[in-house]
């Protein structure tokens, strides 16, 4: 029974060594650093592409960067002459579909564009219609709420070429003028 405790104790130390070793190795592919707020970061995948190499403070299978000591009269160099932006990396795919997408945005606006002129356009002549026929002086019969005919009267009338030279003045003129947001 003691030989199969100790060849048991064969077994666990170097497995327990591949395991310390194995997340030791997952430790290690981490990458680190400083997001545009300040904050440290920890991950997995690298930063975004908008994370300049400085901020980098780590990346997998490299030790974190030492800088050199700077001398006295190089600090103030530095300090001066930050250094110049590295250019983003350009995405051909990205700005192809961003193209796209514009291209499909300006031409709804487009459509909606040409439907709100076709509706106006029809509102503008039934209005001119409708006007016409209130300035004939011909008797005008509505429809009240219980359903009967009603004769409209002068007061009715005056209202109605009101609503309509309204209706003509915005429809039958050029384009609306944009709401300023």
């Amino acid at each position: 029974m003691a030989q199969i405790s100790s060849h048991r104790q064969l077994w666990c130390k170097p497995l327990a060594a591949i395991v310390l070793l194995a997340i030791s190795q997952v430790a290690v592919a981490q990458w680190q650093w400083v997001d545009n707020t300040g904050r440290k970061v920890f991950s997995d995948t690298p930063p975004p592409a908008g994370i300049p190499d400085k901020n980098v403070l780590q990346r997998p299978g490299a030790r974190a960067p030492v800088a050199p000591p700077a001398e006295p009269g190089e600090e103030a160099a530095s300090a001066a002459a930050p250094a110049a932006p590295k250019p983003p990396a350009r995405d051909e795919q990205l700005e192809a579909r961003k193209r796209q997408a514009e291209a499909a945005e300006e031409a709804k606006k487009k459509a909606d564009d040409a439907r709100v002129a076709k509706l106006r356009a029809e509102n503008c002549e039934r209005a001119q219609r409708a006007k016409a026929t209130m300035d004939s002086g011909v008797r005008i019969a509505t429809t009240n709420a219980k359903g009967e005919r009603e004769i409209m009267d002068d007061a009715a009338r005056a209202a109605e070429t009101r609503r309509l030279s309204d209706i003509m003045q915005r429809d039958c003129g050029g384009a609306p003028a944009q709401q300023a947001q």
